[in-house]
């Protein structure tokens, strides 16, 4: 789901990236510049957003949960995350500049490691999966070290979830006519996992494919992140979308799989689609 990437100053090489989120005060909005950002339901989440160089997290937490040290913590961890995949990369330029998965060893940097996990899994370049790792990372790093019901952090686009009610996840599909007009639920029991987009017509950034949106859930969001970017560079059409479709289905890492192109849809998976209030 990325318009831009949220790690190392590198165009994404693998698949234009948006986003989807919940879609009102339980839920909350599919977006396009951001600015589903001023209305991301502070009803059920209080919000804060990180950034470090061109790195941009939204970060939500279950209101009785949150409390402000959360905020100075989550960018600790992002400046930790970035200087050491950016001191990996000076030394190993080819993990951002690969368009297919690039091994590394055990004692390199964990997120390194887990980009590296992840694209060649899917079969794509490591950078693939950046933004699905940092979400979950950081995360994970703050549901450790405080007490966190329920938290959703959204990084370009790409989404890590743990929860404790069903959230629905509205679409965002650029100029489709299909855009805020389908919702993936998201089972709490399902948490956490990641959930994300990559898209062949919005955003800036390289795509072999053009599907306005391919949404992917999986529970890894690095891998979630590859998986979409994999599946995305395939649909050339709205012909593709059902011999897409039928590649997912056969990949157990998938929970559920919505794919919008040319205002046709394709869906597959455990997770129910929910109308929401556009349709």
């Amino acid at each position: 789901m990325k318009t831009d990437d949220p790690g190392i100053n590198a165009e994404r090489q693998t698949g234009k990236r948006q986003n989807i989120l919940p879609h009102d005060s339980s839920e909350l909005r599919g977006f396009g510049k951001r600015f589903y950002r001023e209305r991301m339901g502070e009803d059920r989440f209080r919000s804060f957003v990180i950034t470090c160089k061109d790195s941009d997290l939204w970060i939500g937490v279950d209101a009785d949960s949150y409390c402000h040290q959360m905020k100075s913590f989550a960018l600790e961890k992002l400046i930790e995350l970035r200087y050491a995949l950016e001191s990996y990369i000076h030394l190993y330029p080819e993990f951002q500049a690969s368009f297919v998965p690039v091994k590394t060893k055990p004692e390199d940097p964990a997120i390194a490691v887990e980009m590296s996990k992840a694209a060649q899994i899917a079969g794509t370049g490591p950078m693939a999966a950046v933004a699905g790792a940092f979400a979950e990372f950081i995360g994970k790093a703050l549901l450790k070290e405080f007490k966190i019901d329920e938290i959703v952090i959204e990084n370009g686009g790409d989404i890590f979830l743990q929860l404790k009610h069903n959230l629905v996840l509205s679409i965002y599909a650029g100029e489709s006519a299909l855009t805020g007009k389908l919702g993936l639920e998201i089972p709490a029991l399902a948490t956490p996992l990641g959930v994300c987009t990559s898209s062949g017509t919005v955003g800036p950034s390289i795509s072999f494919g053009r599907a306005d949106a391919i949404v992917i859930a999986s529970k890894n969001t690095a891998l979630a992140d590859a998986f979409a970017s994999a599946y995305g560079n395939k649909v050339k059409s709205a012909n593709d979308i059902s011999d897409v479709i039928k590649l997912i289905r056969k990949n157990k890492k998938i929970l559920s799989s919505v794919i919008i192109c040319e205002g046709k849809a394709g869906i597959c998976g455990q997770f129910n689609i929910k109308p929401t209030s556009k349709a």
